[in-house]
Protein backbone atom coordinates (compact mmCIF):
# COMPACT_ATOMS: atom_id res chain seq x y z
CA UNK A 1 0.00 0.00 0.00
CA UNK A 2 1.46 3.13 -0.92
CA UNK A 3 2.38 5.66 1.84
CA UNK A 4 0.93 8.25 0.32
CA UNK A 5 -2.67 6.51 -0.24
CA UNK A 6 -2.56 5.63 3.28
CA UNK A 7 -2.34 9.77 4.51
CA UNK A 8 -5.25 10.95 2.53
CA UNK A 9 -7.58 7.74 2.86
CA UNK A 10 -10.44 7.55 5.21
CA UNK A 11 -13.45 5.79 6.51
CA UNK A 12 -16.21 6.32 4.23
CA UNK A 13 -18.56 6.48 6.94
CA UNK A 14 -16.76 8.49 10.14
CA UNK A 15 -14.11 9.79 8.29
CA UNK A 16 -11.32 8.76 10.94
CA UNK A 17 -8.33 7.40 10.02
CA UNK A 18 -7.90 4.10 8.86
CA UNK A 19 -5.14 1.22 9.80
CA UNK A 20 -2.97 -0.52 7.23
CA UNK A 21 -2.61 -4.35 8.13
CA UNK A 22 -0.89 -5.94 4.95
CA UNK A 23 -0.78 -9.98 6.11
CA UNK A 24 -4.81 -9.63 5.80
CA UNK A 25 -4.61 -6.93 3.02
CA UNK A 26 -7.35 -4.99 4.60
CA UNK A 27 -7.67 -1.57 5.95
CA UNK A 28 -9.29 -0.99 8.99
CA UNK A 29 -11.24 1.45 10.83
CA UNK A 30 -11.25 0.90 14.54
CA UNK A 31 -13.94 3.29 15.35
CA UNK A 32 -16.53 2.13 13.41
CA UNK A 33 -14.60 -1.68 13.61
CA UNK A 34 -14.52 -2.50 10.00
CA UNK A 35 -12.10 -4.05 7.63
CA UNK A 36 -12.15 -3.22 4.07
CA UNK A 37 -10.80 -4.50 1.42
CA UNK A 38 -8.06 -4.01 -0.65
CA UNK A 39 -8.10 -6.04 -4.26
CA UNK A 40 -5.36 -5.71 -6.84
CA UNK A 41 -3.58 -2.55 -4.98
CA UNK A 42 -7.18 -1.00 -5.05
CA UNK A 43 -9.04 -0.12 -1.04
CA UNK A 44 -12.71 -1.17 -1.76
CA UNK A 45 -14.19 1.84 0.09
CA UNK A 46 -17.78 0.15 -0.15
CA UNK A 47 -19.64 -0.25 3.80
CA UNK A 48 -21.19 -3.23 1.97
CA UNK A 49 -17.83 -4.80 0.75
CA UNK A 50 -16.05 -4.00 4.60
CA UNK A 51 -16.42 -7.01 6.97
CA UNK A 52 -17.35 -6.06 10.38
CA UNK A 53 -14.92 -7.10 13.53
CA UNK A 54 -15.45 -8.50 16.48
CA UNK A 55 -14.99 -6.21 19.64
CA UNK A 56 -11.79 -8.56 20.10
CA UNK A 57 -10.96 -9.28 17.17
CA UNK A 58 -6.91 -8.79 16.73
CA UNK A 59 -6.88 -6.49 13.93
CA UNK A 60 -8.56 -3.65 16.42
CA UNK A 61 -5.69 -4.02 18.81
CA UNK A 62 -3.30 -1.13 18.64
Amino acid sequence: MDARLLDIVACPLCKGPLVWHAAETVLVCRADRLAFPVRDGVPVMLEEEARTLAADDPLLAR
